[in-house]
Protein backbone atom coordinates (compact mmCIF):
# COMPACT_ATOMS: atom_id res chain seq x y z
CA UNK A 1 0.00 0.00 0.00
CA UNK A 2 0.84 3.92 -0.68
CA UNK A 3 2.14 6.17 2.32
CA UNK A 4 0.62 8.66 2.99
CA UNK A 5 1.69 12.82 3.01
CA UNK A 6 1.38 14.61 6.64
CA UNK A 7 1.52 18.40 6.55
CA UNK A 8 2.70 19.10 9.62
CA UNK A 9 2.45 22.82 11.11
CA UNK A 10 5.56 24.47 13.30
CA UNK A 11 5.71 26.79 15.92
CA UNK A 12 5.92 30.25 14.99
CA UNK A 13 7.83 31.28 17.89
CA UNK A 14 6.41 29.45 20.82
CA UNK A 15 7.86 26.21 20.96
CA UNK A 16 4.66 25.11 23.44
CA UNK A 17 2.49 25.71 20.64
CA UNK A 18 3.82 22.16 19.05
CA UNK A 19 0.98 19.97 19.14
CA UNK A 20 1.22 16.22 20.71
CA UNK A 21 -0.36 14.77 17.61
CA UNK A 22 2.49 16.50 14.95
CA UNK A 23 5.16 15.67 17.81
CA UNK A 24 3.76 11.78 17.18
CA UNK A 25 3.86 11.63 13.66
CA UNK A 26 7.10 13.07 12.90
CA UNK A 27 8.44 10.54 15.47
CA UNK A 28 6.27 7.90 13.28
CA UNK A 29 6.64 8.83 10.09
CA UNK A 30 9.69 7.26 7.56
CA UNK A 31 10.80 10.45 6.60
CA UNK A 32 10.66 14.47 7.34
CA UNK A 33 10.86 16.47 4.27
CA UNK A 34 11.90 20.02 5.75
CA UNK A 35 12.39 23.16 4.12
CA UNK A 36 16.07 23.94 6.29
CA UNK A 37 16.93 20.94 7.79
CA UNK A 38 19.57 23.10 9.89
CA UNK A 39 16.77 24.87 11.34
CA UNK A 40 14.50 22.02 11.75
CA UNK A 41 16.86 20.11 13.76
CA UNK A 42 16.92 22.35 16.67
CA UNK A 43 12.91 21.23 16.24
CA UNK A 44 13.18 18.13 16.47
CA UNK A 45 16.34 17.81 18.65
CA UNK A 46 14.29 19.39 21.46
CA UNK A 47 11.31 17.47 21.56
CA UNK A 48 13.84 13.82 20.91
CA UNK A 49 12.80 13.46 17.50
CA UNK A 50 15.49 11.01 15.62
CA UNK A 51 13.82 10.45 12.15
CA UNK A 52 15.28 11.08 9.17
CA UNK A 53 15.13 14.52 7.49
CA UNK A 54 15.91 15.88 3.51
CA UNK A 55 15.54 19.36 2.44
CA UNK A 56 12.21 20.47 -0.10
CA UNK A 57 12.16 24.18 -0.21
CA UNK A 58 12.04 26.52 -3.31
CA UNK A 59 14.97 25.96 -5.45
CA UNK A 60 14.69 21.94 -5.73
CA UNK A 61 10.76 21.82 -4.96
CA UNK A 62 9.90 19.92 -8.30
CA UNK A 63 12.12 17.22 -8.52
CA UNK A 64 12.27 16.85 -4.88
CA UNK A 65 8.55 16.54 -5.19
CA UNK A 66 8.55 13.92 -7.44
CA UNK A 67 11.21 11.95 -5.28
CA UNK A 68 8.97 12.28 -2.52
CA UNK A 69 5.86 11.15 -3.88
CA UNK A 70 8.33 8.00 -5.64
CA UNK A 71 8.90 7.34 -2.10
CA UNK A 72 5.61 6.92 -0.71
CA UNK A 73 4.29 5.26 -3.54
CA UNK A 74 6.33 2.95 -2.32
CA UNK A 75 4.65 2.58 0.78
CA UNK A 76 6.77 5.19 2.52
CA UNK A 77 5.33 7.45 4.81
CA UNK A 78 6.63 10.99 5.15
CA UNK A 79 6.17 14.30 6.78
CA UNK A 80 6.14 17.98 5.29
CA UNK A 81 7.06 20.86 7.82
CA UNK A 82 7.93 24.20 7.04
CA UNK A 83 10.01 26.54 8.99
CA UNK A 84 7.42 28.03 10.49
CA UNK A 85 4.20 28.04 10.24
CA UNK A 86 1.53 25.16 8.27
CA UNK A 87 3.14 23.83 5.11
CA UNK A 88 2.34 24.96 1.85
CA UNK A 89 1.20 29.11 3.09
CA UNK A 90 3.61 31.16 1.23
CA UNK A 91 5.82 28.00 0.74
CA UNK A 92 6.94 25.79 -1.64
CA UNK A 93 4.48 23.00 -0.47
CA UNK A 94 1.73 23.72 -2.45
CA UNK A 95 3.38 21.92 -5.06
CA UNK A 96 3.94 18.46 -3.32
CA UNK A 97 0.73 18.35 -2.24
CA UNK A 98 -0.54 18.74 -6.00
CA UNK A 99 1.41 15.95 -7.02
CA UNK A 100 0.51 13.73 -4.15
CA UNK A 101 -3.41 14.31 -5.88
CA UNK A 102 -2.17 14.12 -9.08
CA UNK A 103 -0.55 10.19 -8.18
CA UNK A 104 -3.39 9.32 -5.63
CA UNK A 105 -1.53 9.57 -2.51
CA UNK A 106 -3.38 10.79 0.51
CA UNK A 107 -2.54 13.71 2.33
CA UNK A 108 -3.94 14.78 5.29
CA UNK A 109 -3.23 18.08 7.08
CA UNK A 110 -2.65 18.35 10.94
CA UNK A 111 -3.54 21.71 12.44
CA UNK A 112 -0.92 24.14 13.87
CA UNK A 113 0.32 27.99 13.86
CA UNK A 114 -0.32 30.35 11.09
CA UNK A 115 1.09 33.91 11.30
CA UNK A 116 -1.42 35.22 8.94
CA UNK A 117 -4.44 33.60 10.82
CA UNK A 118 -2.26 34.91 14.33
CA UNK A 119 -2.06 38.45 13.22
CA UNK A 120 -5.67 38.43 11.64
CA UNK A 121 -7.34 37.53 14.89
CA UNK A 122 -5.03 40.08 17.01
CA UNK A 123 -5.74 43.26 14.43
CA UNK A 124 -8.61 44.62 15.87
CA UNK A 125 -9.94 45.00 11.92
CA UNK A 126 -12.99 42.91 10.47
CA UNK A 127 -12.32 39.03 10.32
CA UNK A 128 -15.16 38.27 8.72
CA UNK A 129 -13.64 38.51 4.91
CA UNK A 130 -10.11 38.75 4.20
CA UNK A 131 -7.54 38.02 1.81
CA UNK A 132 -4.10 36.94 2.31
CA UNK A 133 -1.37 38.07 -0.19
CA UNK A 134 1.47 36.89 1.51
CA UNK A 135 4.77 38.33 0.21
CA UNK A 136 4.51 40.98 -2.45
CA UNK A 137 5.76 39.92 -5.80
CA UNK A 138 9.70 41.68 -6.16
CA UNK A 139 8.80 42.25 -10.28
CA UNK A 140 7.69 45.63 -10.69
CA UNK A 141 4.99 45.17 -13.38
CA UNK A 142 3.72 42.35 -11.14
CA UNK A 143 3.19 43.82 -8.15
CA UNK A 144 2.05 47.20 -9.71
CA UNK A 145 -0.96 44.42 -10.93
CA UNK A 146 -1.33 43.52 -7.32
CA UNK A 147 -1.77 46.39 -6.01
CA UNK A 148 -4.06 47.81 -8.38
CA UNK A 149 -6.06 45.23 -7.31
CA UNK A 150 -5.89 45.53 -3.86
CA UNK A 151 -7.23 48.92 -4.49
CA UNK A 152 -10.56 47.78 -4.64
CA UNK A 153 -10.34 44.79 -2.38
CA UNK A 154 -13.20 45.50 0.54
CA UNK A 155 -12.05 42.24 2.50
CA UNK A 156 -9.21 42.44 5.00
CA UNK A 157 -5.75 41.86 3.82
CA UNK A 158 -3.12 39.93 4.67
CA UNK A 159 0.47 41.01 4.06
CA UNK A 160 4.26 39.32 5.06
CA UNK A 161 7.42 41.69 4.51
CA UNK A 162 10.74 41.02 5.54
CA UNK A 163 12.12 44.27 7.75
CA UNK A 164 14.95 45.68 5.23
CA UNK A 165 11.64 46.32 2.42
CA UNK A 166 9.12 47.04 4.93
CA UNK A 167 9.71 51.10 4.23
CA UNK A 168 9.35 50.52 0.31
CA UNK A 169 6.19 48.83 0.98
CA UNK A 170 4.66 51.34 3.11
CA UNK A 171 5.34 53.53 0.82
CA UNK A 172 3.84 51.62 -2.29
CA UNK A 173 0.77 50.44 -0.15
CA UNK A 174 -0.21 54.31 1.07
CA UNK A 175 0.47 55.53 -2.83
CA UNK A 176 -1.96 52.57 -3.86
CA UNK A 177 -4.97 52.18 -1.37
CA UNK A 178 -4.69 55.71 0.41
CA UNK A 179 -3.91 55.86 4.05
CA UNK A 180 -6.33 52.61 5.55
CA UNK A 181 -6.11 51.78 8.91
CA UNK A 182 -3.11 48.47 9.55
CA UNK A 183 -2.28 46.73 12.29
CA UNK A 184 1.28 45.76 12.21
CA UNK A 185 2.61 42.63 13.87
CA UNK A 186 5.79 40.86 14.76
CA UNK A 187 7.43 38.27 17.39
CA UNK A 188 4.18 36.85 17.05
CA UNK A 189 4.04 34.44 19.76
CA UNK A 190 7.27 34.88 21.00
CA UNK A 191 8.81 37.05 24.39
CA UNK A 192 8.20 40.92 22.84
CA UNK A 193 5.71 39.95 20.43
CA UNK A 194 4.30 43.47 19.43
CA UNK A 195 1.21 44.40 17.91
CA UNK A 196 0.76 48.12 16.53
CA UNK A 197 -3.03 49.60 15.39
CA UNK A 198 -1.90 52.41 13.04
CA UNK A 199 -2.67 53.36 9.85
CA UNK A 200 -0.26 53.45 6.69
CA UNK A 201 1.03 56.62 7.41
CA UNK A 202 1.74 57.45 10.72
CA UNK A 203 3.52 53.39 10.65
CA UNK A 204 5.79 54.88 7.70
CA UNK A 205 6.66 57.92 9.52
CA UNK A 206 7.56 55.55 12.89
CA UNK A 207 10.00 53.65 10.78
CA UNK A 208 11.67 56.84 8.35
CA UNK A 209 12.53 57.77 11.85
CA UNK A 210 13.13 53.46 13.68
CA UNK A 211 14.61 51.09 11.86
CA UNK A 212 12.43 47.71 11.24
CA UNK A 213 13.37 44.57 13.22
CA UNK A 214 11.82 41.38 12.54
CA UNK A 215 9.75 39.81 10.35
CA UNK A 216 6.34 41.77 9.94
CA UNK A 217 2.42 40.86 9.04
CA UNK A 218 0.57 43.41 7.68
CA UNK A 219 -3.02 43.65 8.50
CA UNK A 220 -4.89 46.39 5.68
CA UNK A 221 -8.38 47.85 6.44
CA UNK A 222 -10.40 46.83 2.84
CA UNK A 223 -12.19 49.22 1.63
CA UNK A 224 -15.21 49.92 2.87
CA UNK A 225 -18.33 49.24 0.89
CA UNK A 226 -20.06 52.72 1.47
CA UNK A 227 -16.95 54.15 -0.26
CA UNK A 228 -17.35 51.55 -3.34
CA UNK A 229 -20.85 52.50 -3.47
CA UNK A 230 -20.36 56.08 -3.17
CA UNK A 231 -17.44 56.19 -6.04
CA UNK A 232 -19.78 54.08 -8.26
CA UNK A 233 -22.73 56.78 -7.57
CA UNK A 234 -20.37 59.32 -8.62
CA UNK A 235 -18.86 57.51 -11.74
CA UNK A 236 -22.84 57.48 -12.63
CA UNK A 237 -23.76 60.96 -11.98
CA UNK A 238 -21.43 61.92 -14.38
CA UNK A 239 -23.43 60.72 -17.03
CA UNK A 240 -26.33 61.96 -18.08
CA UNK A 241 -29.94 59.68 -17.51
CA UNK A 242 -30.31 59.26 -21.21
CA UNK A 243 -26.45 57.91 -21.33
CA UNK A 244 -27.14 55.90 -17.97
CA UNK A 245 -30.58 54.43 -19.28
CA UNK A 246 -28.95 53.31 -22.46
CA UNK A 247 -26.10 51.61 -20.50
CA UNK A 248 -28.11 49.09 -19.11
CA UNK A 249 -30.60 48.70 -22.50
CA UNK A 250 -27.46 47.58 -24.63
CA UNK A 251 -27.06 44.72 -21.90
CA UNK A 252 -30.43 44.00 -22.92
CA UNK A 253 -32.67 45.66 -20.01
CA UNK A 254 -36.16 46.40 -21.01
CA UNK A 255 -36.98 50.11 -20.01
CA UNK A 256 -38.41 49.68 -17.12
CA UNK A 257 -36.08 47.39 -15.53
CA UNK A 258 -33.22 49.60 -16.61
CA UNK A 259 -34.89 53.03 -15.34
CA UNK A 260 -35.14 50.93 -12.03
CA UNK A 261 -31.45 50.43 -11.98
CA UNK A 262 -30.67 53.71 -12.72
CA UNK A 263 -32.59 55.11 -9.62
CA UNK A 264 -31.19 52.62 -7.56
CA UNK A 265 -27.58 53.87 -9.07
CA UNK A 266 -28.27 57.56 -8.81
CA UNK A 267 -29.43 57.03 -5.21
CA UNK A 268 -33.05 58.60 -6.20
CA UNK A 269 -36.70 57.38 -6.43
CA UNK A 270 -37.89 55.86 -9.88
CA UNK A 271 -40.52 58.30 -10.52
CA UNK A 272 -38.05 60.80 -10.79
CA UNK A 273 -35.94 59.34 -13.23
CA UNK A 274 -39.55 58.71 -15.20
CA UNK A 275 -40.32 62.48 -14.79
CA UNK A 276 -36.82 63.53 -15.76
CA UNK A 277 -37.39 61.31 -19.52
CA UNK A 278 -41.09 62.79 -19.73
CA UNK A 279 -40.10 66.01 -20.00
CA UNK A 280 -37.58 65.38 -22.69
Amino acid sequence: MAGMLYLCATPIGNLGDMTPRAVETLRAVDLIAAEDTRNSIKLLNHFAIKTSMTSYHEYNKVEKADYLVAQMQQGRNVALITDAGTPGISDPGEVLVAKCHEAGIVTTSLPGAAACITALTLSGLSTRRFCFEAFLPADKKEKAVILEELKEESRTIILYEAPHHLVRTLEELLEALGNRRLTLCKELTKRFETVLPTTIEDALVLYEQEEPRGEYVLVIEGKSLVQKREEARQLWLNMSIEEHLSHYKKTGMDEKSAMKQVAKDRGVPKREIYQHLLSK
